[in-house]
């Protein structure tokens, strides 16, 4: 089952964002995952704007291939890095339909 990770960012410093933009590409492929997106271009389009100034949407094929993204020590330095330069909220979606409508999706829990 794929997951879709979300990851809105206000970057506070700008520093990290050249070398990490440059290498975690290539972490998260070797784990299965792919970039959907990596974003400036932000427009809220209903309720309140979240502060985010850069927003990424990755997907991997299982939650077993984020999780050892996330703990791959090559990532590591590049994680700490990204924290310490912004204020981010990360949440995990699967690809499920919570109604059970949708045909081509899965039907949730």
């Amino acid at each position: 089952m794929a997951v879709y990770v979300i990851v809105n960012m206000k970057v506070t410093d700008d520093s990290w964002i050249p070398e990490y933009a440059a290498n975690v590409h290539d972490i998260v492929h070797k784990h299965g995952g792919k970039y959907l997106s990596r974003s400036g271009n932000i427009a809220t389009i209903e309720g309140e704007p979240t502060g985010a100034n850069l927003i990424a949407l990755i997907e991997f094929p299982t939650m077993e291939a984020l999780q050892a993204f996330g703990s791959d020590p090559a990532y590591a330095r590049y994680g700490e890095a990204r924290i310490a330069g912004t204020v981010s909220t990360i949440e995990v979606i699967d690809d499920t339909d919570a109604a059970g409508t949708i045909p081509y999706l899965n039907a949730g829990d």
